[in-house]
């Protein structure tokens, strides 16, 4: 597995963790904004409808986040395959290199 690729993942669920820090950020600005006496003064947006907006958009930013973590996982599955691919490969190249070393020290040797 490519270096790039594992960044690649990496990025994407710091990304969706980042959504969901601003989500919830916008949501406890939001919150904090309007008029104090309760009469719906926001423009027509109760304070249930803002709620329930709030909650869809956590949710949305907590679904991007396990999505992340999931990527970021079957990245990591993947690299620890291509490392063991690597390793195999690299003891059957060490095993040549041996052989024909040993038959080159055998050809030349008395």
């Amino acid at each position: 597995m490519l270096d790039g690729d594992l960044k690649e993942k990496r990025a994407s669920g710091l990304r969706a963790a980042l959504a969901v820090l601003a989500i919830a950020i916008g949501g406890v600005a939001w919150a904090g904004c309007g008029d104090d006496d309760g009469d719906g003064g926001d423009g027509g947006t109760t304070g249930g409808e803002a709620q329930e907006q709030i909650e869809q958009g956590v949710e949305e930013g907590r679904e991007g986040v396990e999505e992340g973590a999931e990527r970021a996982k079957e990245g990591l599955d993947e690299g620890r395959d291509e490392v063991e691919k690597g390793i195999e490969k690299g003891k059957e190249e060490a095993e040549e290199g041996i052989e024909k070393a040993e038959e080159e020290a055998d050809r030349y040797l008395p």
